[in-house]
């Protein structure tokens, strides 16, 4: 194919002369049918002793039959998942372009610094006293943390960003509470991401949105509308959804504390101004931090995940518990609130304190970059962004072209009108050229969305090749060639779902299929 996106037409598929093959396997692509259908019940790979007799407390609640679940001796169960993840695509695979994700390469150095003895060994219930290299981490991440967002306090415990919004909000709660106040309502720009007045609503507050002007972002004015005694908070992500910073956000916050609430700033975008700008500066009073997205811990299956939240001198107080405090000299966690170094805090949020391995991951990734580093890797995701945008604009259309982007590029679907082709064809079709697709129909405030964040870490020559088949695939839809897109995937291991039935209607048990009958019969 021209990889230069000229002239391009659709790859022809490659078949064997004589058809399908007998296995339904392809080379080295291999077919894997379910557990269920591999597995037999009497096989395991596993020998364990039988049961001693016992009496079972079940009563008639027990199993009346046997549980049936498939098995597999060792070699089949290697050969099983290994075959599964040839199916997958990772960050280990290639670009991963989703857009608000920020899938970022996870060096192999923080991943041999997260084995190491004393830091993968711990158990949650061992004794605090056994763990001080823990703590000692846990509090230099909590400075560095502190060091670059200004922010006066910060909470480990949350375990993703949405939980780490909730953290943020509740002490909000518990700050206005211990002030008397009944405060009820939260504002949430129409940009934001859903989670966040998802997590507003979650804990009672009435949702209002705020809409957002035709350049993107947010006004001041529009804020001050919204603003009144009833209102607790505004939830706002800045660098927001559509990949623009929010220039107003310093009179923004000036007004929310005016008005007597506070500013929850989402800081599922800091990738994009780490090291360039202090959070502090811009009125923050809480802010998750996704470790996953901005210090390159493992995103998603690769979790689990941690999302800390820097909290202002006004929140800090309400932190959950546990809460890592100086003693003496020595560090303690303490575990209730209420007690001494805890006096305000919210309460529990989790059972333990958080995951050891992202806190290690995250600081080594921290370490190895500086000050310098951090600055600079925000600095190439803006570049990455910005050059994927400028290279693609003459053939796909940019809302807000006339600002820069930030960490991700967006386009819509208006380069697609009349072709026949939607935002999720062209999604599909990227999958043919060996690359995830990129996020799509979102943000909501974009009419067929197509939001691309490449991150730092991509070369410039992976950035070209995707650029180039994103290239292709656009004159090809203005060419014509429908049948390239509206039947894509041609060649991933399954084609293409009906997304909306499944869905709606998800088969969630497997069912033996009848047995095939013999001519004969």
């Amino acid at each position: 194919m021209n990889r230069e996106g000229r002239g391009a037409t659709a790859p022809t598929p490659v078949v064997a002369a004589g058809g399908e093959t007998f296995t339904g396997n392809r080379a080295l692509a291999l077919e894997e049918g379910l557990l269920f259908e591999v597995g037999r019940p009497e096989v395991t790979g596993v020998d364990l002793p039988e049961p001693p007799a016992h009496a079972p407390r079940l009563g008639r609640l027990g199993r009346a039959a046997p549980v049936d679940l498939p098995g597999l001796c060792e070699p089949e169960a290697v050969r099983h998942y290994v075959r599964l993840s040839r199916m997958n695509y990772g960050i280990d695979s290639g670009l991963f372009p989703l857009g608000s994700c920020t899938m970022k390469h996870n060096p192999r150095l923080n991943e041999k610094m997260a084995r190491l003895p004393g830091f993968a060994d711990i158990h949650p219930l061992q004794p605090v006293s056994t763990v001080p290299g823990a703590l000692a981490l846990m509090e230099e991440l909590s400075h560095v943390l502190l060091e670059l967002t200004g922010m006066a306090g910060v909470a480990l415990q949350p375990k993703a960003g949405a939980h780490g919004e909730l953290c943020g909000m509740m002490a909000i709660k518990a700050a206005h509470n211990a002030a008397g106040s009944t405060r009820h309502v939260v504002l949430v720009p129409e940009s934001a991401h859903g989670t966040n007045p998802a997590t507003a609503a979650l804990i009672g507050y009435e949702v209002r949105a705020i809409p957002a002007r035709p350049d993107g972002t947010v006004a001041p004015e529009a804020g001050r509308a919204a603003l009144g005694p009833e209102v607790a908070a505004l939830m706002l992500t800045n660098p927001n959804t559509c990949g623009l910073f929010e220039r107003d956000v310093v009179e923004i916050a000036a007004a929310v504390h005016e008005a007597g609430a506070y500013f929850y700033c989402d800081g599922a975008n800091l990738n994009a101004i780490l090291g360039k700008v202090r959070v502090a500066d811009l009125g923050v009073d809480a802010m998750h931090i996704n470790l996953h997205k901005t210090f390159s811990t493992p995103h998603g299956g690769g979790g689990p995940g941690a999302g800390p939240v820097v909290l202002s001198a006004a929140l800090a107080p309400f932190a959950p518990v546990p809460a890592l405090v100086k003693r003496d000299g020595a560090l303690v966690l303490v575990e209730d609130a209420g007690a001494a170094g805890a006096e305000q805090a919210l309460g529990r949020m989790s059972a333990f304190h958080g995951q050891m391995g992202m806190f290690v991951r995250a600081l080594a990734w921290m370490l190895s970059h500086g000050a310098d580093g951090m600055r600079q890797a925000s600095e190439d995701a803006v570049l990455a962004a910005n050059y994927i945008r400028a290279s693609l604009m003459d053939l796909m259309s940019a809302p807000f072209a006339e600002r820069p982007a930030m960490h991700e590029a967006l386009f819509d679907d208006a380069w697609l009108a009349d072709t026949g082709i939607s935002t999720l064809d062209v999604a599909k079709a990227l999958i043919d050229e060996g690359f995830h697709p990129m996020t799509v129909y979102f943000p909501l405030v974009v009419h067929g969305a197509m939001l691309i964040e490449p991150t730092e870490s991509e070369s410039k020559a992976s950035l070209d090749l995707f650029i180039a088949a994103l290239r292709d695939l656009a004159m090809a839809a203005k060419a014509g060639d429908t049948a390239r897109f509206t039947g894509a995937p041609y060649y991933a291991p399954r084609r293409r779902l009906d997304e909306t039935r499944a869905a709606r209607t998800p088969v969630l048990r497997w069912a033996r299929p009848a047995p095939l009958l013999n001519a004969a019969e």
